[in-house]
């Protein structure tokens, strides 16, 4: 057997020490590495998802034109003129002026630049927003096809394409347009996209721009055509797929490609970021830390020749050091004794363990921020369905001429949306958060004048930092769950308390309320993942108070004096209690 002399025995332990950690930090690292990338892989793909419907609102809005006109009574009329002669007669002339008045408001109501075409086949003439003329039949019968109609156009600005959408009445006649009585057409060109794509890439979330193969490219006024160019040649190389990502090597530099198909149009909206870029910190981490440790390990092997010539009572600290760090006690720190040559090994061991102590905590702060950029993007959720029933109502008041009723609820839907859409700060004051959830109940209390509300927030309650978009989905809840399932009048009542040095704000509702044991597991599930059975709302609230506010902070649930069920948001903020300290000092001062 080999005998080891004890200078030789320090060296190998040092070398077994410093595998493990080599070891758990690559381990570590990839699994950061890899949780990042698909983190950003996500969300980007859900803010192209988010984008891309918005895109689709505006070209579903454009194509419901036509079955809005082909039902108004003047289009109606003009489909039932016949000429002798190839003049129109003065009613007829002023029948084309009401329509083309309608015309220029139906194409106002949209931010898009667009315009609409009437087809009067008994007429054959057809009338615009700024014309009326008569056009060929024979040319209008050839390009009448199903779905948007895509033409690649050249300009003065370049390439452009033009989005082209008709509507035949009676349906029976779109494969045989000649027996039509109406045809209308929609049109707008991709100017209208690239405007949407140039404030999607001021917000600082890429170089995006839509492709289909068989037509061509869409750029933002600003995109690199070069480098765009290059990525889809070898997104190509492959079937495209919705809501894929791939990675992509241009130049030496690797790219993360998002895409995501529109159903409506056949285009894929394409957004790409440089994957190297952003983990070039977390590379040079990397090679500082093998530095590092090749330091540390060299520093190792000369504290082994230094602690070899020198007494058994250094020698025995530091193998009982080594042995607490290999145990995973990362505070451990060697005692400096003198000024002899083992307090230059005590101070260099206290270093190697802070840096490695400091390399974890890295890691740990690394995780924290995926975890709080995933929360974030589940506050840009929209409720689709609150949406369609706030517009359901302005068409119906619209049709009754209230038109009090339409400026208020889209004034208040307007207040509603940029608060939900443009909230980039991670602290709100709370008086805002009770003025946007004021906004959401005067909607829900013009949808049912039944629900009444109340909201008592004390004054000085009103400069508390919170998360955006706490309080809203509790109140959202009381109103769904609690009165709109009852036929009675219904009460919201918002109230916010100090108590103690804690915090608390209440959602109290009238509705039918929860049992004890419902109750309870309702509070169970928030401590749990969420599953399908779980609104996001409610758990995405609880996770944020956690998030922020630390352990202490959170969402209980209880039966209200009101009869329905109240939540409560509490939690304790020290910033606070010292501005309501200094506030009461002054008051002392003063009196």
């Amino acid at each position: 057997m080999i005998k080891l002399n004890f200078y030789t025995k320090i060296v190998t332990l040092a070398v077994i020490m410093m595998i493990p950690i080599m070891l758990l930090y690559f381990y570590s690292n990839k699994i950061t590495t890899d949780v990042l990338s698909e983190e950003l892989g996500t969300s980007n793909i859900n803010q192209l998802v988010f984008f891309q419907n918005q895109v689709n609102t505006n070209i579903e809005l454009v194509s419901s034109w036509p079955n809005l006109l082909i039902h108004d009574p003047d289009i109606l009329s003009f489909q039932d003129i016949f000429l002798e002669d190839e003049y129109l007669n003065l009613d007829a002339i002023n029948l084309v002026k009401r329509i083309q008045t309608k015309l220029s408001l139906q194409e106002s109501s949209s931010n898009w630049d667009s315009s609409i075409s009437i087809y009067s086949p008994s007429l054959g003439r057809v009338v615009t927003e700024r014309d009326a003329q008569r056009y060929e039949a024979s040319d209008l019968n050839k390009e009448i096809r199903p779905g948007w109609q895509v033409e690649k156009v050249m300009g003065d600005e370049g390439e452009r394409f033009v989005f082209s959408w008709y509507t035949v009445s009676p349906f029976s006649a779109e494969r045989h347009p000649e027996t039509a009585n109406t045809i209308i057409k929609v049109e707008f060109d991709s100017s209208n996209i690239q405007d949407m794509l140039d404030r999607f890439k001021s917000d600082g979330r890429g170089d995006p721009f839509y492709f289909r193969k068989d037509m061509g490219v869409i750029y933002n006024r600003t995109a690199n055509h070069e480098l765009i160019g290059r990525l889809l040649h070898g997104l190509e190389a492959d079937e495209l797929k919705d809501g894929e990502k791939r990675i992509l090597e241009v130049n030496g530099k690797q790219y993360m490609v998002s895409l995501v198909l529109s159903e409506d149009t056949g285009w894929y909206l394409i957004d790409y970021m440089p994957l190297s870029e952003i983990m070039a910190p977390i590379d040079q981490s990397n090679r500082l830390f093998y530095v590092s440790a090749g330091g540390l390990l060299l520093l190792s092997f000369l504290a082994a020749y230094m602690l070899y010539s020198q007494v058994q009572v250094p020698i025995r600290q530091l193998v009982a050091g080594f042995k607490r760090l290999a145990a995973g006690d990362y505070a451990v720190r060697m005692q400096r004794k003198g000024s002899h040559e083992f307090s230059f090994l005590a101070d260099r061991f206290n270093q190697m363990v802070e840096q490695i102590q400091q390399l974890f905590e890295k890691v740990y702060v690394e995780k924290i921020h995926v975890r709080e950029a995933r929360l974030k993007q589940l506050q840009s959720q929209i409720n689709p369905h609150f949406f369609y029933n706030c517009f359901s109502f302005m068409t119906s008041m619209a049709k009754l001429k209230k038109h009090e009723a339409v400026i208020a609820m889209s004034h208040h839907l307007s207040r509603y949306y940029r608060y939900t859409t443009r909230q980039e700060r991670e602290l709100v004051p709370l008086e805002e958060e009770i003025e946007f959830v004021t906004h959401y109940l005067e909607i829900q209390n013009m949808r049912m004048p039944r629900l009444s509300y109340s909201i008592d927030l004390p004054q000085r309650m009103g400069r508390l930092s919170v998360p955006p978009l706490m309080l809203q989905p509790l109140v959202e809840n009381a109103v769904i769950h609690g009165i709109e399932q009852n036929a009675e009048n219904g009460l919201i009542r918002v109230t916010a308390e100090f108590d103690q040095g804690c915090i608390r704000v209440h959602v109290d509702d009238n509705g039918k309320g929860m049992s004890g044991m419902d109750i309870f597991a309702l509070e169970q599930k928030l401590h749990r993942q969420m599953d399908e059975n779980m609104g996001c709302g409610v758990w995405n609230v609880y996770q944020r108070m956690r998030l922020r506010f630390g352990e202490s902070a959170g969402l209980a649930f209880s039966r209200s004096v009101y009869g329905g069920l109240r939540a409560t948001l509490y939690w304790t903020d020290p910033e606070f209690i010292n501005v309501l300290e200094e506030d009461r000092s002054d008051q002392h001062i003063a009196g």
